[in-house]
């Protein structure tokens, strides 16, 4: 059964969190033994962690994004907001990158 927001809307809000990798057990091999390597890969210089979910969850649940629907929120450390060069120097800079 498909709605579209309207239909939902105004009782109930319909909004996505996509976090990047994030410091948990599940996300362990995506990281573990390298993680300075891969933190170095983010503008912000660090992996997630579970309470950055967390944190950006509890807004969208709050009252203070009742006027927000419709909407994913990209937690990546300012990942997707690199391109071309500037994506492709921190990704060649990152130790291990030429192998």
């Amino acid at each position: 059964m498909a709605f579209s927001l309207g239909e939902l809307a105004p009782g109930v809000r319909v909004n996505a969190v996509a976090p990047a990798v994030v410091k948990t057990r599940f996300a362990a091999a995506l990281f573990e033994e390298r993680e300075a390597e891969v933190a170095r890969r983010y503008p912000l210089g660090r992996l997630g962690l579970p309470a950055d979910v967390a944190a950006a969850v509890a807004y969208l649940v709050s009252d203070e994004a009742s006027w927000v629907t419709g909407q994913t929120m990209t937690l990546d450390g300012g990942l997707t907001q690199l391109s071309g060069d500037a994506l492709a120097d921190r990704l060649d800079a990152a130790p291990g990158a030429d192998q």
